[in-house]
């Protein structure tokens, strides 16, 4: 029998730890994208090192993206028929960005009062001391934002619905009104998960979403993303992503590739539980009003008709007036499946309550609770709903 053992190297054991000279074959098909982790490219000649965020023929640095992280983006951006889809670190570092890559010292901005949180604290609490002013609008203005717009406006925002009052906005006006004055609309499309809402055919230049939530699905990522319409869009983000570094773990683009399998499964269950747990609060006679898009008494329910093709998980309510911020305490304290937890879009259920929120009107603040319906049985969430307002009804 002959010999088979490889002839031994020559080199140091530890530069072997290093710089192995064995490699398996490389011709291996998976379902399953790889995950590739790195920050150092080695190129083959010195002609080839050439820094290009773009990468479009070649990777130049970990920091703009490995095969990984590019794959999430070009799956997302064929989701949504954008140009082009950057990952970036969470859902508001995708604002935050959006911001700075329109924005200058001088600039004006718009933002809907019904915006996500952060979106908000970015304008007060970030861009107020850069000299750029954020200004919020009413969601329901439309094509009258046209008033708002100065000659120093460089964005507007659209976030539809808003992710507490769960106003829809005609957003297809908005942008209309903004075009013709050369501003730019960057939309938060997370609620419709970049696909319930066609950003870019309703004229949008920018959708940006976090992945925390439909996308990632169970409640273990932090991602975000905003994709881009336009070569100059693309050129204008790109520029600002490069240069502030924001780059993300290849671990968690594999999440949400894996995410992204079950994405459409999960959307049509989430909103037949969700239609379902809210059909039968809005029966209920301790509800005043049951915020959902789908309802007709929803502000702006009739663009949601016309431009959406489905609901998602997330609503509000709002209790009667007779309902102190105590008894509402008392309501979300006794839900068991309902966990009470920020953020939404994953298989458990959770619930939140924003009595010391400064977004809502003071009428609203102690009466109004927000309900993620995750992949429970309906039928358990309503026998839980039903225990929480027994309990906060016997005191």
């Amino acid at each position: 029998m002959s010999d088979t053992r490889p002839t031994p190297s020559s080199r140091h054991w530890r530069t072997i730890l290093i710089a192995p000279t064995r490699r398996p074959p490389q011709s291996f098909h998976s379902l399953v994208p790889a995950v590739h982790r790195g920050s150092t490219v080695v190129f083959d000649r010195l002609s080839d090192a050439v820094d290009d965020w773009q990468q479009t023929d070649r990777y130049t640095y970990g920091l703009y993206g490995t095969p990984t992280t590019l794959e999430l983006g070009l799956r997302l951006a064929e989701l949504e028929g954008a140009r082009h889809t950057f990952i970036v670190p969470g859902g508001q570092a995708a604002l935050a960005l959006v911001y700075l890559a329109y924005c200058r010292a001088g600039s004006h901005a718009l933002v809907p009062a019904s915006a996500y949180g952060p979106n908000l604290e970015i304008g007060r609490d970030l861009l107020a001391g850069l000299d750029i002013d954020v200004e919020t609008y009413d969601p329901a203005a439309g094509a009258a934002i046209a008033e708002r717009i100065r000659e120093s406006t460089a964005l507007v925002w659209c976030e539809s619905p808003g992710s507490i009052t769960m106003e829809v906005q005609d957003v297809p006006a908005i942008v209309a009104a903004a075009h013709a004055r050369g501003v730019p609309v960057a939309l938060d499309n997370t609620y419709a998960a970049g696909v319930l809402f066609d950003a870019f055919a309703h004229g949008v230049d920018v959708s940006v979403q976090a992945l925390t939530k439909f996308v990632g699905g169970h409640s273990d990522l932090l991602l975000g993303t905003i994709s881009v319409a336009d070569d100059a869009a693309y050129a204008r983000v790109g520029t600002a992503h490069r240069v502030m570094g924001m780059a993300v773990s290849p671990d968690d683009c594999a999440l949400a590739l894996r995410g992204l399998q079950t994405l459409g499964v999960r959307l049509d269950r989430l909103e037949r539980s969700t239609m379902q747990v809210a059909e039968w609060l809005r029966a209920r006679p301790e509800v005043a009003k049951v915020l959902h898009p789908a309802f007709p008494d929803c502000p702006g329910h009739e663009f949601w008709r016309r431009d959406f093709t489905g609901s998602s998980s997330v609503f509000s309510i709002v209790f009667i007036d007779d309902w102190s911020a105590a008894r509402v305490a008392r309501f979300v304290d006794g839900l068991r499946l309902f966990r009470l937890g920020f953020s939404w879009g994953g298989v458990t259920s959770l619930v939140m309550a924003y009595q010391g929120s400064s977004r809502l009107e003071s009428g609203l603040r102690a009466r109004l609770v927000r309900l993620n319906v995750g992949l429970e049985e309906p039928v358990d969430l309503v026998d839980d709903l039903r225990q929480a307002i027994d309990c906060a009804s016997e005191s």
